[in-house]
């Protein structure tokens, strides 16, 4: 299943809030669909799908994509949870969110898209690409980039920069000073349910 293009806001209702994917809120408080406010017991697998699915949307990726993170985690040293976190966290179109440069991910993966962002001084237009610390994220030095990006810095979606990147408002770029720590990740997630859900599919 490719990259989700539907109403946001439906996802919301349903999985609850996703600050990465919208900055609405939505106006009614239950599920959608014509059996959204009846009671349902939800089971342990249902429980499961839904913490993998609030990665999925929160983060953009489709299942291929997330299944591939999964299996990395898993190889690297830690807690497989945690290190899959990291490796979603550390993309570029979410560092770019999260350094105020774009309201949501998926503007973040535009912006990255389109040409405005470099990577050390380089254009990197690869939305899954990997952001190490003592990487330099900035905006492209021409004035559509740079004014798109300095419009999104003064409303950006999230109001604090994590400890692990450094932002510089007026030279428009923020550095990666390190790796993600767990308290950091904005979105309320249970990540072991996550590994448990991949771990029943194998």
């Amino acid at each position: 299943m490719s990259r989700y293009r539907g109403p946001r806001l439906r996802v919301i209702r349903r999985l609850g809030t996703l600050p990465g994917l919208t900055r609405k809120d939505p106006k009614r408080a239950y599920p959608p669909g014509q059996h959204g406010q009846g009671r349902r017991k939800r089971s342990e697998y249902a429980i499961r799908l839904e913490e993998k699915q609030k990665l999925r949307f929160n983060y953009g990726v489709s299942e291929k994509q997330l299944l591939r993170y999964v299996k990395r985690a898993r190889r690297l040293q830690g807690s497989t949870g945690q290190v899959l976190l990291q490796l979603l966290e550390m993309r570029l179109d979410n560092t770019v969110f999260r350094l105020g440069m774009a309201p949501t991910i998926p503007a973040a993966r535009q912006l990255v898209n389109h040409g405005h962002v470099t990577v050390n001084g380089r254009v990197v237009n690869i939305a899954s690409y990997n952001c190490r610390p003592g990487d330099i994220i900035a905006a492209r030095n021409r004035e559509t980039s740079r004014e798109l990006v300095k419009q999104n810095l003064d409303s950006p979606g999230l109001a604090n920069v994590p400890s692990h990147l450094k932002l510089d408002k007026d030279k428009l770029e923020g550095e990666v000073t390190g790796i993600i720590e767990r308290e950091w990740v904005a979105l309320q997630i249970n990540e072991l349910l996550v590994i448990e859900y991949y771990s029943r599919q194998a």
